[in-house]
Formats: C-alpha cells, structure tokens, sequence
C-alpha cells in the first residue's frame, strides 16, 4: 500500500474519534476521497479499522463527516468577518473576499474541500453530498443576505455573480499555475460595487 504524507504525533488528549477525523479530512484533501482507502486513514490516525468503523459506520459516512468540518471552518470564517466588520455589509463584503482569496492564491491551497469532493460525487443521495449542498446554498444565502444590507439595487443578481466570480476562480487556481489571477476577484468586484453604488445616487 502506498504510503501518503501526513503530520502525526497526535497527543495523549486527542480522542481516536477525533485522530481519526482530522487524518481523513487533510488526507482526502490532498489526495482525493477514491484515492485514499479506509486502511490508509486508519493508518494515518495512528488508530486501526476497526476502531474507525466503531466511529463512522462507512467510508460515505467519513467523507460527509469531513465536509462538515469543511463547512465549520466556513462559518467560523463568516463570523469572523462580521465581527470585525459589524454594521459595515460593504466593509464584510470587501473582507471576506479578501479572505477567500489569500486562500486561493497560498500554493498550499488544494481548492475547497466542499467543491472538490461534490466533483467525485456523482450520486445525488450521498450523505456528503447533502453536507456540500446545503452549505453552497447557505454561502450563497449569506452573500444575497449581505448585498440586501448593503441596499444594492439588484442583491440577488450582484450576489450571485461574486458566489460564480468565486467559484469559478476555485477552479482556475488549480487548472492553471497563475494563481494571482484570483487576486484580480477583489478588484472585480469593488468595481462592481462602485457601479451599484451609482445606481443608487446620492444619499
């Protein structure tokens, strides 16, 4: 079996629960959920199959339990931005995408966990699927939420584009080795706030 790189040494405090999460979840990201075998998370959390199957009932299971660790580190993304933004949707909009897109342009950046996984997913009833659905629907939700609050003229329309913008600038970051194209995100769309801002006229 091929071995695969990862960090080890977990604490005497870490739960096997807990090892064996965090070794799928980096595991899967860097190598793809078909690639990595149950033996090899196993493995890699210092723990043993049958230990992991006593914890995730399935390999499905694991996959849909790291997409909502996924999906945690989003919402605490959010938070973080609303707190040190509050009362500013613009200002949290400008700094989330920031945020996104110092993400994108880290060479260590494999994607979104959440993206990539829903492209080796074709079943629509995989429990990880659900897990990736409903968090796109919920960042798209808080982007329309946040363009509502900043009173743009189209909120909707103009928070859709920034979650395509996003999106698509996930892929290009890793189908070309110009990174820096995500950085031309930000400019994109404060160019685009600048032209909703007129549609509002003077305040």
């Amino acid at each position: 079996m091929e071995a695969m790189h990862i960090s080890t040494g977990y604490a005497d405090t870490v739960r096997p629960r807990e090892r064996i999460l965090a070794a799928a979840c980096e595991l899967f990201y860097q190598h793809g959920i078909h690639v990595v075998s149950v033996d090899q998370v196993a493995e890699a959390a210092e723990s043993n199959k049958m230990t992991l199957y006593r914890h995730f009932k399935s390999k499905d299971d694991l996959v849909a339990a790291c997409m909502s660790e996924a999906a945690k580190e989003w919402h605490v993304f959010w938070r973080e931005v609303e707190e040190a933004h509050c009362g500013d949707p613009k200002g949290q909009l400008v700094a989330w995408l920031e945020g996104v897109v110092d993400r994108k342009t880290n060479p260590e950046d494999r994607g979104c966990a959440l993206a990539n996984v829903a492209v080796q997913i074709p079943q629509p009833d995989h429990p990880a699927r659900c897990v990736i659905e409903d968090t796109k629907w919920a960042m798209r939700e808080k982007l329309v939420k946040l363009c509502e609050k900043a009173a743009f003229p189209h909120p909707e329309q103009f928070a859709d584009e920034v979650y395509l913008l996003l999106e698509g600038a996930g892929i290009c970051s890793q189908s070309t080795r110009t990174r820096n194209l995500s950085l031309r995100i930000v400019d994109i769309v404060k160019a685009r706030m600048a032209e909703q801002e007129k549609q509002l006229g003077p305040t």
